[in-house]
């Protein structure tokens, strides 16, 4: 039996860093590498595209879109996306395996794959559940209220965050982004989160380099008047049989009084939480996860490994 061979475009970058981190130690697989110095060489590049069985792309939008057009011809070659170019393109699969009870089967089969951003993970897997359950409509306005480590902004974040001597130095503890409302995440939480319009949606990023915090605030009239177990239920019984997402129970919630959100740094799992108001006329569902794990590379690995199991 042939070893598969796995390619990943843009190595040298965070995500890629963090993937081949994750394969370093694996022998069921075979790496297809460049050289640093030699990642510019775009024969070399097409080449190592051409010659993998999967090619996992960290790259930039239109890189990304580079790489697939040069596969064109090349229908042995599968792909998996980390860039935002095909999440939501209806010839790709959406790579959250979880998403519902035939998702991990499409990514399994398919040729194309868009690896999820890591704010829209944390928020379908909050909202996706209720609306397949039928509590939530899908004209509910949502709010998405989320804080990233500082390595999900890629090199020139964690450049800007950890070298005091540069002159575009972030010296800030916590700053607030996308103030525009316009985030590129956006189409694929409404797409995959079932809703008639985009998120309002309000990104920060935190000093500290890997973990994530999403939260999602709603009202109980607007959950079928559902309780808190009711929604914590609907949420347990969506990812039931999971290995990867998890949902805090009733106990465990109501133990905590903060969360960090570099609880999960370094895993490729996810929690859910649903935290109620006393009176329960107010919740607000937490998704807790590392952006760079399951919000990233760890998401990858895990459609890769689906892809191999065909």
């Amino acid at each position: 039996m042939t070893t598969p061979r796995i390619f990943i475009d843009g190595e040298h970058g965070t995500t890629g860093l963090q993937i081949t981190a994750r394969m370093a130690e694996r022998r069921d697989v075979e790496l297809l590498s460049i050289p640093e110095a030699e990642r510019r060489n775009p024969a070399l590049r097409e080449d190592m595209l051409r010659r993998a069985d999967i090619a996992i792309l960290c790259l930039p939008d239109d890189a990304a879109r580079e790489a697939v057009a040069m596969l064109a011809d090349e229908p042995s070659t599968r792909i998996i996306d980390t860039s935002t170019a095909h999440r939501v393109d209806p010839n790709w699969v959406y790579g959250f395996a979880e998403l519902d009870r035939e998702q991990a089967a499409r990514i399994r089969t398919s040729r194309y794959v868009g690896n999820p951003g890591c704010y829209p993970t944390g928020a379908i897997a909050l909202i996706r559940p209720l609306r397949d359950a039928g509590l939530l409509a899908s004209s509910t306005p949502i709010t998405v209220n989320a804080v990233s480590g500082y390595t999900g902004g890629g090199k020139q974040l964690i450049g800007q965050m950890e070298d005091a001597t540069r002159a575009d130095h972030i010296d800030a503890p916590h700053f607030l982004y996308g103030l525009d409302l316009n985030h590129k995440h956006l189409p694929e939480m409404r797409v995959f989160g079932r809703l008639d319009e985009n998120p309002v949606f309000a990104p920060s990023v935190g000093r500290f380099a890997q973990g994530m915090i999403v939260q999602v605030p709603l009202y109980r009239h607007w959950l079928a008047d559902a309780d808190a177990r009711a929604v914590r239920d609907a949420l347990a019984a969506h990812y039931v049989g999971s290995d990867v997402v998890e949902v805090a129970s009733e106990a465990e919630t109501e133990a905590l009084s903060r969360l960090d959100p570099t609880e999960l740094a370094g895993t490729d799992r996810m929690r859910l939480y649903v935290f109620a108001s006393k009176d329960g006329a107010r919740f607000n569902l937490v998704a807790l996860l590392d952006n760079l794990g399951k919000g990233a590379s760890g998401a990858a690995v895990q459609n890769m490994d689906l892809m191999l199991s065909a």
